[in-house]
């Protein structure tokens, strides 16, 4: 038996990922194409690899399928509901940083807080008869923020791609949505809420609390944390 390690499947978080292991004495290779998923590990006896999207390794590592796992602290937030029972985190990797933010459009010159997104979000249901619709796939997190800040009247609306240009396109009336340097908001005309920082995020190195572990797997466990640890 060994462990299983989840790894971004491809891009610049696999690429990135690969070379953190490699400074650490472990080599992560791609077996085959680029459309098969088979991996392989030098360095470190009884791990495997496992390539997958970003996405589904939150859901991998809580139904205990894999051990450990490379993704973002904002989808194992999004994803996980109860994350802390379900994932420990070992490692933060220093790359894959954004920020999951509340952004509204520029021309709102009266909204800078949340305060002032609530007396908007109120008015416009008054004027225009429905809630003020805000584009995220982070569905979870904002709403659990927005509860905590105390604004009610909005509606989240589903948005897996481009984002930022919901506002633009009339899908959405404002945006919460992972941003690095903030170059595309600017350029869909649209500024950050200065206390709507919902979540900072990075590529960071994850355990499955659920995953059976046999002898000879802990054994391997330890064997590549005291690696990674050095």
């Amino acid at each position: 038996m060994s462990i299983k390690l989840g790894v971004p499947s491809k891009g610049r978080l696999m690429e990135k990922t690969f070379d953190w292991f490699a400074k650490r004495g472990i080599t992560l290779s791609r077996t085959g194409s680029e459309r098969e998923y088979a991996g392989a590990v030098d360095g470190v006896q009884g791990v495997d690899l496992v390539l997958l999207s970003a996405g589904e390794i939150p859901r991998e590592l809580a139904a205990g399928r894999i051990h450990l796992g490379v993704t973002g602290t904002d989808l194992v937030h999004e994803k996980l509901p109860r994350w802390e029972q379900q994932v420990e985190e070992l490692e933060p990797l220093g790359f894959g940083d954004a920020d999951l933010i509340l952004a509204v459009p520029q021309c709102w010159i009266d909204v800078d807080t949340l305060e002032d997104l609530d007396a908007v979000a109120a008015a416009f249901r008054r004027e225009h008869g429905h809630r003020l619709r805000i584009a995220t796939k982070y569905h979870r997190l904002v709403r659990e923020f927005l509860a905590d800040a105390g604004v009610a009247d909005y509606q989240l609306v589903d948005s897996q791609g481009a984002t930022e240009g919901t506002v633009k396109n009339e899908t959405a009336e404002m945006v919460a949505d992972i941003t690095s340097s903030g170059e595309t908001l600017r350029a869909n005309h649209l500024k950050i809420l200065s206390d709507g920082l919902v979540l900072r995020s990075q590529a960071t190195l994850w355990r499955s609390r659920i995953a059976k572990y046999a002898d000879d797997e802990k054994t391997a466990l330890k064997s590549l944390i005291a690696r990674i640890e050095n």
